[in-house]
């Protein structure tokens, strides 16, 4: 069977653009339908597009990792900003109690100052220079806490955060 050929100058011309178009539309109508499966049609957020929580990993790997190289800093949860920049430390000899959450910024200061950690200290360096320590960082709104799950498992709860705009 022989392919069919355009004869006329426009129909070669233009045939190939109307596929062209035609492999876009499908192409954002898949995109669509994905995103529109992926929210369930609803405008709010939702775990499967902001989770609430954020599981950190075992407290007794954890909170030694803290003794030894000062707090956790997990940057940037979900923002380009680093609004959701978080810091995790631990006070204790109890590794599923004493677990304390901060922002990334320093408390007198607001979010867009985010702090990079003194590697191995529980100091971090602000974005005007200054040396802070840990518990000069601003600590988080009511709806954001550590929580240890079965006293194994460190879980941070951020329904706080993902509730507001900025923290």
């Amino acid at each position: 069977m022989r392919t069919p050929e355009f004869r006329s100058p426009v129909a070669r011309a233009v045939m190939p653009v109307l596929g062209g178009v035609l492999v876009f539309a499908a192409i954002a109508g898949f995109t669509w339908a994905i995103a529109a499966y992926i929210s369930d049609g609803s405008t709010s957020t939702s775990d499967r597009l902001a989770p609430s929580t954020f599981t950190i990993g075992q407290v007794e790997s954890l909170s030694v990792t803290v003794e030894e190289d000062g707090p956790l800093l997990f940057p940037e949860l979900g923002t380009a900003i680093g609004t959701r920049s978080i810091v995790v430390d631990h006070e204790g000899t109890v590794a599923a109690d004493g677990w304390r959450v901060y922002w990334a910024y320093p408390a007198d200061r607001d979010p867009t100052c985010v702090v990079e950690q003194v590697v191995g200290t529980s100091e971090f360096v602000d974005c005007d220079g200054r040396t802070i320590d840990v518990t000069e960082l601003s600590p988080p709104d009511e709806g954001v806490f550590p929580t240890v799950q079965d006293r194994t498992t460190l879980i941070i709860d951020l329904r706080g955060a993902t509730m507001a705009t900025t923290p």
